[in-house]
């Protein structure tokens, strides 16, 4: 019979019994969003070096760590899952199925920044020029006019300049995330979908869909091979959060959208029009089983990580409001189940 050593964990009950295998595992796995990852990882060696076993943190991906989270209880399940976008009801539902009560925490906010090297050209965009370089569909252009009531065609824009002739004079090739990434799933909802708003004749649904003719490159969950991939090509711009444009300074740049550079104050404010939440999800059932979640979740959840001068600021986090802080610290102690 297994011994829950916790208080909390007094409450499992019956889902003790299927959790049996868990507390085979002697320390934390996480998965999950590539943006989140750089933020576990900190707040995962500060607890290791705090003495407890150091957590594993695998850049998964938002939807591949809901879908590996979702998949049930036990020591092959991972404990926490990061995600750069709230879970979806069809991937609460599969929680549901497989046995898995989620308890959502919101940590911070980001910003999807564009940006390429910095010995490349410097530019600024909007979220409509942003939109004409990547849809798969357009309508056909008339002479001298911008896209009107035209036939759809396959995006005619090679160059940046095939957009707006002040942009540079350069092949458009963008490397982006996959859409089992949640960045993905915010770029299609805050660029693209609002891009599209000025085009009246993409059917609906047909605004997310990005070019597949080489001028969109998807480049997997790896965000330091974009940045290796912006040095070697400084025409070449990348999509990824905030926080990794914080730790390539010295090497990239960011693209304006709609005139605003993405910066912490920008983002915080609401100013900067590519920003989004971010999120961690802890498996209810492996509380009390696993050893280090409470002082992970602890440790996360303190002023000193996620603060407005915590470790995590400093490494691109934009915190939230010190009043939002402490209520999403009640609860990711309270661990009161997801609803959406």
């Amino acid at each position: 019979m297994p011994i829950c050593f916790s208080a909390r964990a007094a409450l499992c009950g019956l889902f003790c019994l299927v959790s049996l295998s868990a507390e085979a595992r002697d320390r934390l796995l996480i998965v999950g969003s590539s943006t989140v990852f750089p933020f576990s990882t900190a707040v995962a060696e500060a607890v290791g070096n705090s003495g407890m076993k150091f957590p594993i943190v695998e850049s998964t991906g938002s939807g591949a760590g809901f879908a590996l989270f979702c998949s049930g209880v036990g020591e092959h399940t991972p404990d926490i899952t990061n995600a750069s976008r709230r879970m979806k009801a069809p991937e609460l539902e599969t929680c549901h199925a497989n046995g898995v009560t989620p308890v959502e925490v919101q940590i911070g906010y980001d910003g999807i920044v564009l940006a390429n090297s910095r010995k490349g050209p410097k530019f600024t965009l909007t979220v409509e020029q942003i939109f004409e370089a990547l849809a798969e569909k357009l309508p056909e252009k008339q002479p001298g006019k911008l896209p009107a009531n035209g036939q759809l065609v396959d995006n005619p824009n090679l160059a940046w300049s095939d957009i707006d002739a002040t942009l540079p004079q350069e092949k458009i090739e963008v490397l982006g995330p996959p859409p089992t990434s949640g960045t993905r799933d915010a770029f299609e909802e805050l660029v693209m979908e609002e891009g599209c708003k000025a085009v009246k004749d993409l059917e609906k649904g047909g605004c997310t869909r990005i070019r597949r003719d080489g001028s969109f490159v998807e480049a997997g969950e790896n965000d330091d091979l974009i940045v290796g991939a912006l040095e070697a090509n400084p025409v070449t711009v990348g999509i990824f959060g905030y926080s990794f444009l914080m730790q390539n300074r010295d090497k990239i740049q960011s693209v304006g959208v709609n005139g605003v550079e993405p910066t912490f104050e920008k983002i915080a404010s609401g100013e900067y029009p590519v920003s989004r939440p971010l999120f961690f999800y802890i498996k209810k059932e492996h509380v009390g089983l696993i050893p280090g979640m409470e002082a992970y979740i602890s440790a996360f959840t303190s002023d000193e990580a996620w603060g407005d001068d915590g470790y995590l600021a400093g490494k691109g986090l934009i915190p939230l409001s010190a009043e939002k802080r402490r209520q999403q610290a009640a609860e990711a102690q309270a661990l009161p189940a997801l609803h959406l």
